[in-house]
């Protein structure tokens, strides 16, 4: 990887697709490097892991509910063994408060499954101010591709 990154021709690739697979090397730094560069040119930014998503759209996008583990030795006669459910407010709805464009970097993409990814694509191409870049896995040197193009191979 280069020293200095202009992101520049990432953020070309990331605003024309949507949703790209990112290939980084796994010292890290260049998801950070390349949210600053985005933050730069007018994005509004946030990091997110894709362990524990759910379903993507819901848990970005909309008010959903959740339970809340179950500790053990809990009484089960007002919310049954499984606990109450409670509302939680979408991870990303506080950043399309503003006109701003998004752009969301999710850390080890690798666990999401391919109907996951797809839904992924699917919610760029409705929401046209979001772009997420879904880190893949590792490489020697940070490379990136359309999503759609990995998960036609």
């Amino acid at each position: 990887m280069p020293l200095l990154l202009t992101g520049r021709g990432f953020r070309r690739d990331l605003e024309a697709n949507g949703c790209l697979a990112v290939h980084a090397p796994l010292e890290g730094g260049a998801e950070t490097r390349l949210l600053r560069r985005l933050r730069g040119s007018g994005y509004q930014t946030r990091i997110l892991s894709a362990r524990g998503l759910g379903d993507p759209e819901v848990f970005l996008t909309q008010k959903h509910g959740i339970r809340p583990p179950h500790l053990g030795h809990q009484s089960v006669g007002r919310g049954a063994a499984v606990g109450e459910v409670q509302q939680v407010v979408p991870m990303l709805g506080d950043l399309f408060e503003t006109d701003l464009p998004v752009a969301v970097w999710l850390l080890e993409g690798q666990v999401l499954s391919r109907s996951e990814l797809l839904s992924l694509c699917d919610l760029c191409r409705r929401e046209p101010r979001l772009r997420i870049a879904v880190e893949m896995g590792g490489a020697r040197s940070l490379r990136w591709q359309p999503m759609r193009d990995l998960l036609q191979s």
